[in-house]
């Protein structure tokens, strides 16, 4: 019995055939296995395993990549608007100088109120306007002079208190032991580095499961 031949056609027809099918093998390999991956993450309750589990830093707040040191502004700053503020304040008060003896529709006497307030306002933050001569890393020294232990992690976060609003740095400080025994809390005045207040205690948080 003689074979009958195939043809080009049937043969490229073929040919399409078997592509499909390794290619749906293909599909259905890597589907399980990401399917695999997936339930490797989860524990047998159904949770998440922790160990599959990072965190990473936005690249804004990687200070590995950061090219040179970081400045913390000043608290100077603050006059800035102290001195808008006389400006506007002065412009209002001879908008109401020069049309007083008037009837004017626009300006009247809340203009010269506004030149007060904005008097008032741009005197108080002159005042606030702190230079800020301590920075964190000058705060943490002076800290870590009055803890009576040695330093490990710290960090350092800056506040503002009483009425003239004295810049001050707080500072959170554990010692250096793992984990580590006592940590502080200590107020660091940010124009001259005075200590404002600090309180020093054995550390109450438990830290044994960081160092499994």
């Amino acid at each position: 019995m003689s074979e009958k031949p195939v043809s080009d056609k049937e043969e490229s027809i073929a040919e399409a055939k078997l592509r499909r099918a390794a290619s749906r093998a293909e599909h259905d390999v890597a589907e399980s296995d990401v399917v695999a991956e997936g339930l490797a993450t989860h524990t047998v309750d159904g949770g998440i395993d922790d160990s599959r589990v990072t965190d990473e830093l936005p690249a804004d707040l990687d200070l590995s990549k950061l090219e040179s040191d970081y400045v913390f502004p000043n608290n100077s700053r603050r006059r800035i608007p102290g001195f808008l503020y006389l400006g506007l304040a002065v412009i209002c008060f001879l908008f109401w100088f020069l049309t007083r003896d008037g009837e004017p529709v626009m300006v009247n006497t809340g203009v010269l109120w506004a030149a007060i307030g904005m008097v008032a306002m741009g005197l108080y933050s002159l005042q606030a306007g702190w230079d800020l001569a301590i920075d964190e890393r000058d705060a943490l020294v002076e800290a870590g002079k009055t803890t009576g232990f040695t330093v490990g992690h710290a960090s350092a976060q800056l506040g503002w208190r009483g009425l003239r609003s004295r810049p001050t740095w707080r500072i959170l400080l554990y010692s250096a032991e793992s984990p580590p025994k006592n940590r502080g809390l200590v107020l660091v005045d940010g124009v001259d580095g005075h200590i404002v207040d600090q309180l020093i205690e054995e550390n109450p948080e438990d830290w044994t499961a960081y160092n499994e």
